[in-house]
């Protein structure tokens, strides 16, 4: 009776393990179908993953949330991993700039942090002490936020020109741009002012910190990646009934009516109903049969942007924070992954029990990228000396670095013209990833909503009922 059953229910294939995959799957085995995820790497967790160097657990970058980031902290919620993550009470960034020589360095410590009053004054306080803007310039911050909360999100305008045109427009100049424009964009859009839609930064700011006072709260992992977006996640899936393939590459999808057949490399082609794809844009693009989308080949003209990451450990503690961000440094983001490594348990930590690993998260570094790490040793090393006086007295014990060419979609004016939304031309074939038109930069949240809104559309076109709305961080269990 069980298999007759089985049989009966609509079958399901995700095509990519990433975040934007697990949430389709999870949708469709809630709402009733047959689901196979089929990902060709070892492990879930797209671009937010964790591997071993050795006896070091390593995220292959710092991946951070929001508080306004629903969907994302809906699905910790559905993995069971909310105790897993951290989230800040109140916004809290430490920022410090780094001037004078190399041998007499000047550094200041300023905060970007809120208080418990309504937007804006939420941000007021903490700009009016902002040591790295002068009273003229967080003047002119003060103009510039007033302009962005008149921006209609929905305009189609904004995607025509730079988020930096429009911020000189309104006042705004390169000191404005250095000590928080970009000290926030960069990080949340992997790109600068001047190489970012007005209409995407506009969303971000508009967002997390115009929106709500606690949008902005930062959250991170508290453990390895991999321990929530595979572990949790795969033990999830197949708890939902998820049948879940790993090392499992699509060799090629033929779309027919009723049902599409999805061949995996050295596999029988797996039939079904719903086929969704829900890898990176290349891979998806190359799977998408012809006229599947308006404006195909326009995909082709998508560009996407890098991260790099740079791993140092030092022999004893340099940093006594959990992160802060740089200003007049090529260093950007430094975070403290000492206990989320495991550092301590390994024959390096038990030699040298002081110990401490950072990683810098480096965004926007289209020239660096694929520079040799040896370089990469002698632009940061001492860059880092000078951020923390500590450094430069402390033994490096390991350095090493993670690139990401293809973190992030391009999110240069015009990109929103190039995202296509979940709908296809195929009856049955839906897309979702990060690089869909979710309305949101590339991140988390924008893969996790992708995931829901392409298992929506999947959903609707079959008339099947939709599970619990997921925008408000509920599940149904």
């Amino acid at each position: 009776m069980t298999g007759r059953a089985d049989a009966a229910r609509p079958a399901a294939v995700v095509i990519g393990g990433g975040l934007a995959g697990i949430t389709a799957a999870l949708r469709l085995a809630e709402a009733g179908h047959r689901v196979t995820l089929a990902e060709g790497r070892p492990r879930l967790g797209g671009l937010a993953f964790s591997f071993q160097r050795g006896e070091l657990t390593v995220d292959n970058g710092q991946h951070v949330y929001l508080r306004c980031c629903t969907a994302y902290r809906g699905l910790l919620e559905r993995l069971g991993a909310t105790r897993l993550v951290t989230l800040q009470d109140r916004l809290d960034v430490p920022v410090l700039s780094v001037s004078g020589s190399e041998t007499a360095p000047v550094r200041t410590l300023g905060r970007l942090r809120r208080a418990g009053l309504p937007v804006p004054l939420h941000l007021a306080g903490s700009l009016a002490r902002y040591p790295h803007l002068g009273p003229a310039d967080r003047a002119r911050v003060v103009r510039g936020a007033l302009a962005l909360q008149g921006l209609d999100l929905a305009d189609p305008a904004l995607d025509e020109i730079s988020f930096g045109e429009w911020l000189r427009r309104n006042g705004q100049n390169a000191n404005t741009l250095a000590a928080l424009w970009d000290l926030v964009g960069v990080a949340t859009l992997n790109a600068r002012a001047d190489q970012v839609s007005l209409a995407l930064a506009a969303m971000v700011f508009k967002t997390g910190l115009l929106s709500d006072p606690g949008a902005s709260d930062i959250g991170m992992a508290a453990v390895p990646l991999g321990t929530i977006h595979h572990d949790r996640a795969l033990a999830e899936l197949e708890r939902a009934g998820v049948k879940v393939l790993l090392r499992a590459r699509v060799a090629e999808l033929k779309p027919a009516e009723p049902q599409h057949a999805v061949r995996l490399e050295g596999a029988e082609p797996i039939a079904a109903e719903t086929v969704v794809l829900a890898g990176a844009q290349d891979s998806a693009a190359a799977l998408l049969p012809p006229n599947a989308i308006a404006d195909q080949e326009r995909l082709a003209d998508f560009g996407t942007a890098p991260i790099l990451n740079v791993h140092v450990v030092y022999d004893r503690k340099v940093l006594r924070r959990p992160f802060f961000a740089a200003l007049g440094s090529p260093v950007q983001w430094v975070f403290d992954r000492t206990a989320h490594s495991g550092l301590a348990g390994t024959e390096l930590g038990r030699a040298h029990p002081g110990a401490q690993y950072l990683a810098l998260s480096q965004s926007a570094v289209q020239d660096e990228i694929d520079l040799p790490v040896a370089e990469l040793r002698r632009r940061y090393l001492p860059e880092l000396a000078r951020l923390l006086p500590a450094a430069a007295g402390a033994e490096v014990l390991d350095f090493f670095v993670t690139r990401e060419r293809t973190a992030t979609f391009d999110p240069a004016p015009g990109s929103a013209q190039l995202r296509p939304s979940a709908r296809t031309n195929v009856p049955g074939l839906v897309l979702a990833g990060a690089w869909t038109a979710t309305g949101w930069p590339a991140t988390m949240e924008g893969a996790v909503r992708s995931g829901h809104a392409a298992a929506d559309e999947a959903l609707a076109a079959t008339g099947t009922r939709l599970p619990v709305d997921r925008g408000d961080g509920r599940w149904p269990r």
